[in-house]
Order: C-alpha cells, then structure tokens, then sequence
C-alpha cells in the first residue's frame, strides 16, 4: 500500500508515528510524495494529503489537539457572517503553546478554561470530526469581542441569529451572563427585536 493510500485511510492527515506502525520503513517513500507535491508536512510529525489542504475543513485534531474552531470558522460554519475566514481560528488554553504549520493558515485564541470550554460540541465537517463552539456560545463570542472583530461584524452576526429559527434565546443570555456580558447581550437583543 502506497503512502497516499495510508493517509487517504486515515482520513486525509497521518502522524509519523502511526505511519510507522503501518508501514515498515516509510521515510523515502515519504520524501518522494512530498518532492513530488502529492504529500505536504504540515508540522514536525503531521503530514496530510495535498488535495485535502484545499478543502474547506481540515483535521484540526492533528495540527491542534483539543483546538476548538471558533469566531470567524464558527461564524461561517453557521452561516451566520458574510466574512470569509482568512485563516482556522482555533481556541487554546490561556498558557498553552502550539507550534503551527506555515500552511494552512491557523490563527491561535488564547482564551481561560472557562469561556474556551463553554459551548462546545463535536460536528463533522467535510469528513472530520471537529471540536466547535456552538450556535449561541459563537454570537456571545461576536459580542464580547465586538470591539475587535468590528461593530458591523457584531451586528450583522447578531441580526443573523435573529432571524434563524432554530436559535435559543434563553441558551443564548445563559452564555453571555456566564460570559459577564449578560446586560450588553440584552441590550443589544431590546434594539434588534
């Protein structure tokens, strides 16, 4: 079985060490796929298909373990923002340090244990099983980082949510009073309904 096959059954992303166990001696086989553009090291020990760098999701997993996808990437999951996400933005623990790849693009939020583990749930995404921030946890963060991310970003967010009808108005306050944003969410909530 050829490298590409191994990673193809893995989902598209093999670590070195998994690959090892598969395959007996793997490196110049390796090393030919990546000269040859078919395989591409992501970081030290992660190598993925090329074809999958283009798609629209990637293992997240294997570049960020326990990275949660978040503002911009939860945004356009939702549908809930015309901005396209110019890079994964993925949320890590306050003092953790991630080493990541050059390529494809992943922009690090540093957030406390209580408000990255707020809201998260697991989606499949394009074929891989992803840590998200869900629906109402996506629109508090939109609120509480409004001022960073652009008021029109902010509102054009929360006028979104609104209109959907699978929103949670209650699960939503809930989040931004955990969030201490409760009396800003409200307001905003009193000027859009």
């Amino acid at each position: 079985m050829s490298i590409e096959q191994h990673i193809s059954e893995n989902g598209g992303s093999i670590r070195a060490k998994t690959l090892k166990e598969q395959t007996p001696n793997p490196y110049y086989e390796l090393r030919k796929a990546i000269s040859d553009g078919e395989v591409v090291r992501v970081k030290r020990g992660v190598y993925m298909l090329s074809d999958e760098l283009a798609d629209t999701m990637i293992d997240i997993e294997s570049i960020v373990p326990g990275g949660i996808l978040c503002l911009y990437s939860a945004w356009a999951y939702y549908e809930i923002s015309t901005q396209i996400p110019t890079a994964f933005f993925v949320a890590v623990d306050t003092h953790r340090r991630v080493v990541i790849p050059d390529y494809p693009p992943v922009t690090l939020c540093y957030w406390q244990k209580k408000y990255r583990e707020l809201g998260v749930v697991r989606r499949e995404i394009s074929g891989h099983s992803v840590l998200i921030t869900d629906l109402e946890k996506s629109v508090c963060d939109a609120v509480k980082f409004r001022n960073k991310v652009g008021i029109d970003v902010c509102a054009e967010i929360l006028h979104s949510y609104l209109r959907r009808k699978d929103k949670s108005i209650s699960k939503l306050m809930a989040y931004a009073t955990q969030m201490r944003i409760g009396g800003t969410m409200k307001k905003y909530l009193e000027m859009w309904e």
